[in-house]
């Protein structure tokens, strides 16, 4: 259960009557209540909220009382999906000593006065931030020391300026000069909260504010001015349009978004759940895949249709939940795994109706095409991660040197910032994200066959790896930051028992983000040389690398939402295990019969880790009494 806490501390517009007759505080209190709080208090200052975040057994939300939002800003804050922990982050000046804060990738990585930040700053503290529970500790400390007007302290680099802005080299905020005095003039008491929860090290994601309002008021005039604002917005319709993602690829903007948003309405007013979207868009995927699969131009034309029609439904799922504040742990695991299933059945119904239509390399076209796809997401993945702990780090590090990565990165965020043009979306399109590849496929499909569709997709995606593994390359030389010794390598790498003890695996380093799409690629192109000498069909070959996939989507999914290993993760055996145990197999001349019963072996236990995870554990969790202790991993 969510705690909220108004805090009315050294904010003189918590008493100014609203347009409705009561004070700021307490409208904002009961807004909180119908956004989905179950638990609003009032604390005075400091050390009461320090006392009650204290007592608290769930999240913790904190609020400025000069807040003045949309109810459903609120909420989007509340049942914000992209962290444990997340802040409203505006875009309004930060006046009255209120708190700036520089973003990387969505994260708030610093917060402090704004002549300290300087142009570094990206926005402003917005009064409101949802505290994991894990972080409220955090927040009790955080809490008392600024109540006692100490300065914040914590993670290494937090509260530092970038290298060369104003302000560098200077004490931290609120930090005491030679003299003894502050060095910053200290702002509200929940700003000096949150700056020294950000110095703490927390993880604190932006949330911020489009179409609806949201703006901190000092006077009856602000006020008046913002509850007019308010008023002026259809709430409701702006929620629709914010189901739609703010920045999306070309085919998905022009070509989906244009009117996916009324079947989200459709679908919020049939009470569908964004679980039963993706189950759809599954539905329509194997439809369209069995039709590829038997071929002839109506089926082929048939086929494409349903493959538009099924990724309209894949954005639609994501649609309803933002619509519908309906997120849930497990609907975001299956959205990220129907999504590859998909995919790579797809590229099976291609195999196949290719092999009949007397393509003598039909399903070697669908084995390069999963086993290359596989392994740009894997390296996507590991490149995001790498870009979230680059900017955690200091600005320091790895910067400065006016080397091509810091050049090829200044030029990115030049071309980024320019939205709409045609280099915005040459540089969103090149890198072939899903949207154009479900278009090629259902084109190529359509017009001309299926050998045509998996040709085009493996054409263009060897031209978008090449492109974005040598880019990325070079920038992350320049970035000089590891990641595989700031996760649990062994899991992640997919290491079994030898493995796991190889020293130089264990090594870190500015490129070992490569390292799990490379295992991947060895251990996928080894069961392809193990299969193809052992004469083993080339769809029971598929077969075997698409149960490889969902192991190691798992592992990404849970890699992206710092989720421990899954049940019976250990069962797995490691990409060298399965790998000497298929070559084992083909010396005894049983390479099929490897293939197959190493391949049921994992998916049995991919399924039974899938029931264990996500419907087993989570029922015997419910059934803890509370107050027993302890709460339940999953």
């Amino acid at each position: 259960m969510t705690l909220g806490i108004v805090l009315a501390a050294g904010t003189p517009a918590a008493s100014l009557p609203t347009g409705t007759g009561e004070a700021l505080a307490d409208r904002l209190a009961a807004q909180w209540r119908r956004a989905g709080v179950a638990e609003v208090r009032v604390a005075a200052d400091l050390y009461e909220l320090a006392d009650l975040a204290d007592r608290s057994d769930g999240p913790v939300l904190v609020s400025a009382a000069d807040l003045v939002a949309h109810t459903a800003v609120l909420r989007h804050l509340l049942t914000s999906p992209v962290g444990a922990s997340v802040a409203l982050v505006l875009t309004d000046p930060p006046t009255g000593g209120r708190t700036a804060v520089r973003e990387e990738r969505g994260q708030v990585v610093d917060a402090g006065p704004a002549q300290r930040l300087a142009e570094a700053g990206t926005g402003v503290f917005g009064g409101a931030v949802r505290v994991a529970r894990d972080e409220v500790p955090a927040l009790v400390t955080a809490a008392r020391a600024a109540a006692a007007g100490q300065p914040p302290t914590g993670a290494a680099g937090a509260g530092q300026p970038p290298p060369g802005a104003a302000g560098a080299g200077q004490p931290p905020t609120g930090a005491a000069g030679p003299s003894g005095t502050a060095t910053d003039v200290a702002g509200p008491a929940v700003d000096q909260l949150f700056a020294g929860l950000t110095a703490a090290g927390v993880r604190i994601m932006a949330h911020r504010v489009r179409l609806l309002v949201a703006h901190r008021v000092d006077d009856a005039a602000g006020l008046a001015g913002t509850e007019a604002a308010v008023a002026a917005v259809d709430e409701d319709r702006a929620e629709l349009r914010l189901s739609v993602k703010e920045r999306d690829d070309f085919f998905t903007t022009y070509f989906v978004s244009t009117w996916s948003p009324w079947v989200t309405k459709a679908c919020a007013k049939l009470g569908l759940s964004p679980t039963g979207v993706t189950i759809l868009s599954v539905g329509f995927a194997v439809a369209a895949a069995a039709l590829f699969a038997t071929g002839g131009r109506p089926a082929l034309v048939t086929g494409a249709i349903l493959l538009y029609l099924g990724f309209v439904l894949d954005c639609v799922d994501g649609q309803l939940a933002r619509y519908t504040r309906n997120f849930s742990a497990w609907g975001g695991w299956l959205d990220t795994m129907a999504d590859r299933a998909k995919e790579y059945l797809v590229y099976a119904g291609l195999g196949w109706g290719a092999t009949a239509a007397g393509v003598r390399y039909g399903w070697a076209l669908a084995i390069a095409a999963i086993t290359l796809q596989t392994v740009r997401h894997m390296t996507d993945a590991w490149y995001g991660v790498l870009h979230d702990e680059a900017a955690r780090r200091p600005k320091s590090v790895g910067t400065g040197g006016g080397g091509i990565g810091d050049r090829l990165n200044a030029a990115s965020t030049r071309v980024q910032a320019d939205t709409g043009s045609v280099s915005y979306w040459l540089k969103r399109t090149v890198v072939f994200p899903i949207g154009e590849r479900w278009a090629l496929i259902a084109l190529a499909a359509a017009l001309f066959d299926q050998r045509v569709a998996l040709l085009a997709v493996l054409t263009w995606g060897v031209l978008a790896f090449a492109y974005t593994g040598a880019l990325r390359t070079l920038r992350a030389r320049w970035m000089r930051v590891s990641v595989l010794d700031t996760v649990d390598a062994v899991l992640h790498r997919d290491d079994g028992p030898l493995a796991a003890r190889l020293p130089l695996l264990r090594r870190p380093g500015a490129l070992d983000w490569l390292v799990p799409a490379a295992l991947r690629a060895v251990e996928f192109l080894f069961a392809i040389a193990v299969g193809l000498l052992g004469g083993a069909p080339l769809w029971l070959i598929f077969g075997y690398l698409f149960v490889l996939t969902l192991h190691h989507y798992d592992l990404v999914a849970r890699l992206e939402k710092r989720q421990p290993a899954p049940p019976l993760h250990a069962a797995t055996l490691g990409w060298e295990v399965r790998s000497a145990l298929l070559a084992l197999a083909a010396i005894a001349g049983f390479v099929s019969i490897g293939l197959a019963t190493l391949g049921f072996y994992l998916l049995v236990l991919f399924v039974a880790s899938v029931v264990l995870a996500w419907f087993v554990r989570p029922a015997q969790a419910a059934r803890v009494p509370a107050g027993a202790g302890g709460r339940a991993r999953i």
